[in-house]
């Protein structure tokens, strides 16, 4: 058990650390390339941010653990409104930017809808996941050629978020965006392996380890990212960062195992997680619309948020336990 644990510890850390040298790898790669900073701040980006999920998601359903890949996804989205804004938000209130009421908080209530509504049936197949994909597709399209100041907005974070990304020469990018792939894929096979042996020991299924540990681990580096920025003033950002990974997570990494393989779930995933995924996204939207008009997540919602996360995840010891 202690080996599976480090093992899993081993696997989390190179995760995030691979992640980052892949992204800044192959931001940089197709910027010599001379794709425009839109592009690459709306996929290379995006998509580099979700890279642990993704290839978790990816190694999972490739070795018949499909189960974790849903769970990482389902507690990610959980853990990253309950525990990373819940803990944000009691360091420093956290205001809604007006993009996010406008645009990306709808997208992550419908994303959630459509989810729970692909997966009433207790499978995720591939038709279901070519629908997902079909939705961010939509969406990344109005991103990239929309002509609304939203769109100019977007435009605008792409590149900014382009610019924080270390500038390094082509060779030495390419360098990095191998070595990035290589480890990111180890790293995953490492982190699955060390869950689905500490799910056997345990005598628990695949999914709570993926509701559980591998998603709080996964989030972590969403935590850390987030306090540093509201203690640095950068509160602005916290929420729509928080969403967006959400939106991608629901859309994209979902959509994985589906692809793959048709993924049974059993019901108490049905109303216990996605019921929980659903009522925390709620929860968010009932903070950003109607309970007051200062449109800011105050420390009293960010601990009635923390609370719900600390409440849910007792449920789910007890649950093993009993």
């Amino acid at each position: 058990m202690w080996i599976s644990l480090l093992a899993l510890i081993v696997g989390l850390v190179a995760l995030v650390w691979s992640a980052d040298k892949f992204l800044s790898g192959a931001a940089r790669v197709a910027s010599s390339l001379g794709v425009s900073k839109m592009v690459i701040g709306l996929t290379v980006v995006s998509f580099g941010t979700s890279a642990p999920e993704i290839l978790v998601a990816l190694v999972a359903a490739w070795e018949g653990d499909p189960l974790l890949a849903v769970g990482n996804v389902i507690g990610s989205n959980i853990a990253n409104i309950g525990l990373v804004l819940g803990v944000t938000a009691i360091v420093a209130p956290l205001p809604f930017s007006p993009r996010v009421l406008r645009l990306e908080l709808p997208w992550l209530l419908g994303a959630t809808f459509l989810a729970l509504f692909l997966m009433f049936d207790l499978q995720l197949g591939a038709i279901d996941s070519l629908m997902l994909l079909t939705v961010l597709g939509l969406i990344l399209y109005w991103l990239m050629f929309g002509k609304s100041p939203s769109h100019l907005d977007f435009a605008e974070i792409a590149s900014d978020e382009l610019d924080e990304i270390p500038q390094m020469g082509t060779w030495r990018a390419a360098l990095w965006l191998l070595v990035g792939l290589v480890l990111l894929v180890a790293s995953a096979e490492l982190l699955v392996w060390a869950a689905t042996d500490i799910a056997a020991r345990l005598g628990v299924s695949d999914l709570l380890i993926g509701l559980t540990i591998v998603a709080v681990g996964t989030s972590l580096p969403e935590l850390a990212a987030t306090v540093g920025s509201a203690i640095k003033g950068y509160t602005d950002i916290a929420i729509g960062n928080v969403v967006g990974s959400n939106i991608l997570n629901t859309l994209a990494v979902l959509a994985v195992p589906g692809l793959m393989t048709t993924t049974e779930m059993e019901a108490v995933a049905l109303w216990r997680d996605c019921g929980t995924m659903l009522a925390l996204t709620l929860l968010l939207a009932l903070f950003a619309y109607a309970i007051h008009s200062r449109q800011v997540i105050t420390r009293f919602e960010g601990a009635v948020m923390l609370l719900f996360w600390i409440g849910y995840n007792t449920l789910l010891v007890q649950q093993v336990v009993g």
